[in-house]
């Protein structure tokens, strides 16, 4: 199992296809808000989420990248929406936040961590 505390380390366990990653710190609230919204929210922010990554992609930063991401902040708050713009910048595009949400599952979790399983 590796652990990770930022996006760049979720992005490498996960483009490393790491078959269990421990999630900590203030990524673990982030994750399970980005987890656990339903479908329908998450095809709204996740829309809103690939402007917000390509333009901070250019350098731009993610504060202003969240200007364009309105919608996401709206279905799943400021600090997930900052996260997956900054896992995505950090995997090079937004296929990481889709397997995020389909190819990982959430095996335990608890105030201080969550731990995620490759499905």
């Amino acid at each position: 199992m590796v652990t990770v505390t930022n996006e760049e380390e979720l992005a490498k366990a996960m483009k490393d296809d790491e078959p269990t990653i421990e999630v900590i710190g203030d990524l673990r609230n982030k994750v399970v808000k980005i987890k656990a919204k339903g479908s329908i929210a998450w095809a709204i922010a996740f829309a809103a989420l690939g402007a917000a990554v390509a333009l901070a992609m250019t350098g731009v930063g993610i504060p202003a990248a969240l200007g364009v991401a309105t919608a996401s902040v709206a279905a799943i708050g400021t600090s997930a929406t900052t996260a997956a713009i900054a896992l995505g910048v950090a995997a090079g595009g937004t296929a990481i936040l889709s397997s995020l949400r389909d190819d990982y599952k959430i095996v335990e979790e608890n105030s201080n961590r969550v731990v995620l399983k490759r499905r």
